[in-house]
């Protein structure tokens, strides 16, 4: 920035083509009413389900719910646009139809606020790399490992780090004898790459293992089906430091699920009071420090940049087990990552001006 007074400009980019297209939106409202105006000229670009581009006002309903139905990016309601991939083109390209194809002006740097496929998983951080501008959050191959869980859970197991057991099933494939014996009842059937814990069945009974498969290839066709892990789930928030010393842990917190489903799933984080949060956990002091390290480590294994969520259990005998880490997690005033932080003394507002500093701070190009 400089000496310049000039407002930093930044592209707030939300919505996208995954199954967490809403929640998207929701983080981006929040985001767009914490960021100074007085220091950034911020331009919301909605992406829609089929993948539009298009600029929105600050008002727009894509940006918040209503009750408890959720936002959706409507194209048609704004000015479309493109990325060229290219750093010599102009950074965001408007389509008037009344006029010549016209540039936005100069972009400084881009909050990528997407979750999920198209979005989370590398696409986008891959293009911002092309187009050369700075962004928020991981690069293209962390974010594309995070949000791949056979791909993760390899790389975290092969930097010592413990995770349960799982299988993996591509298109076509069964569960074998060898592998239900070795993973036992109940398991869990995920997306491998997916999110919000859309797409995600509790299996008690054998019978209903291809009900789940089935929810959870709606999705994504390769599924993860998981041991359960007896203990307390447990998240911790990653933030990258300005002064280079290196990633930071936030106070732990807790989920504790109260809904008839009997895990986190998306009604419990979204839609009503399924779930109980202690924020910061109550863990005694050395296995609060155990989780804390744990987290960076998993930030490190993956090669981690700006922020991540981990997502973990502890089992009654104080062992650790890793679930997930998410490169771009919730980002709600009331999601468990700006929470756990404001708990560790990094409000909403400076929690968010951090992040975009961080990246005005790396630039774009290899980190």
């Amino acid at each position: 920035m400089g000496a310049s007074t000039r407002r930093v400009r930044l592209v707030l980019l939300f919505g996208g083509r995954s199954t967490e297209h809403s929640i998207s939106c929701v983080s981006a409202g929040g985001v767009l009413r914490a960021l100074d105006r007085s220091r950034y000229d911020v331009i919301p670009v909605g992406i829609d389900t089929e993948g539009r581009w298009a600029v929105l006002p600050d008002d727009s309903p894509a940006l918040a719910p209503v009750g408890t139905d959720l936002p959706v990016v409507d194209a048609s309601t704004g000015l479309a646009v493109t990325l060229p991939p290219s750093p010599s083109a102009a950074p965001v390209v408007v389509h008037d139809p009344s006029a010549a194809l016209r540039d936005l002006g100069p972009v400084d740097v881009v909050f990528p606020l997407l979750h999920g496929p198209f979005g989370e998983d590398g696409t986008i951080q891959g293009l911002l790399e092309m187009a050369g501008l700075p962004y928020v959050g991981s690069g293209v191959f962390a974010s594309a490992a995070a949000m791949d869980k056979q791909h993760m859970k390899s790389m975290l197991a092969a930097a010592g780090l413990p995770v349960g057991p799982y299988a993996v099933l591509r298109p076509g494939q069964a569960l074998s004898e060898p592998d239900r014996e070795r993973l036992g009842l109940p398991v869990f059937v995920k997306p491998a790459r997916g999110g919000s814990s859309i797409g995600i069945s509790r299996v008690d009974a054998w019978a209903d293992l291809d009900t789940a498969l089935k929810t959870a290839r709606a999705s994504d066709p390769k599924t993860l089906v998981e041991a359960a892990v007896v203990g307390r789930e447990i998240e911790c928030g990653v933030l990258d430091s300005l002064d280079g010393s290196g990633p930071q842990a936030s106070v732990p917190a807790e989920v504790t699920i109260t809904s008839s489903a009997g895990f986190y799933d998306f009604e419990a984080k979204y839609l009503s009071d399924g779930a109980v949060f202690d924020v910061p956990a109550r863990l005694p002091g050395e296995l609060t420090e155990r989780v804390r390290a744990t987290a960076v480590a998993a930030f490190e294994a993956l090669d981690c940049a700006g922020l991540a969520r981990v997502d973990m259990f502890v089992t009654p005998s104080g062992e650790i087990v890793l679930n997930e880490v998410n490169t771009m997690p919730g980002f709600t005033p009331m999601s468990m990552y700006p929470r756990m932080w404001a708990a560790s003394g990094i409000d909403y507002a400076a929690l968010v001006d951090r992040l975009v500093q961080l990246a005005l701070r790396d630039g774009a190009g290899l980190r």
